[in-house]
Parts: C-alpha cells; structure tokens; sequence
C-alpha cells in the first residue's frame, strides 16, 4: 500500500512487492472480464439490429419449447385420468369420465 509518510515509502522491496501484487490483481481482472465476453455484449448492444432477431430467435424458441412441454403433460394427464377413469372409483371415476368426455369433443372440435 503506497503511503503518503515519506519514511515508509522508502524501503524499494516494499514498493516492488506492492507494484507486483498490483500487478497480479490487474492481470487476474482482465482475465476474468476476457471471460465474462463484456467485449461481444458491447459489441451486440451497439448493433440493434442484431439484439432484435437474437431476441426474436429466443422468444420464438422459448414458446415453442412451452407449447411442446405444455402438451406431453396435457397429454400425461389425460392418460392418467383415463386409467383413473377405468378403474370405476366411485366418486372420482365420474368426475374423471366427465373432464375426458369435454376434452375429447373439444378436440373433435364440436361444441358441447
């Protein structure tokens, strides 16, 4: 640490020790910021043009992914109230039967 006393600012291998510990701090923040790619985000935020279809190409990806996703468990769920739905439990077999029976005129397209 550079001080403003002038009598401890005078041994040299303090200031070297200090200048190489500087050193090694400044290296070791510039490898982290080469590895954080602050460079190519910069470079993405002055091309607009750029941002806009990544982000598109994302949106569009994402909302796929969700429609997808939302569908194989859609799907799981009516398999499992199906099977449920075979059983004949009392009570819940009924409400079961009925939840299948919309979800397949709906599917069919039909009002009901």
């Amino acid at each position: 640490m550079i001080t403003n006393n002038p009598e401890e600012s005078k041994n040299p291998s303090d200031l070297q020790d200090s200048l190489s510990s500087l050193d090694k701090r400044l290296k070791k923040i510039a490898a982290d910021l080469e590895h954080t790619q602050i460079a190519e985000y910069v470079h993405l935020l002055n091309r607009p043009r750029t941002l806009i279809w990544k982000n598109l190409l994302a949106g569009t990806a994402r909302g796929v992914g969700i429609a997808i996703g939302f569908t194989f468990f859609a799907a799981t769920i009516l398999y499992v109230l199906r099977i449920l739905g075979a059983l004949n439990l009392p009570i819940i077999g009924d409400y079961i039967a009925d939840i299948v029976r919309i979800v397949q005129i709906q599917l069919e397209g039909k009002t009901y």
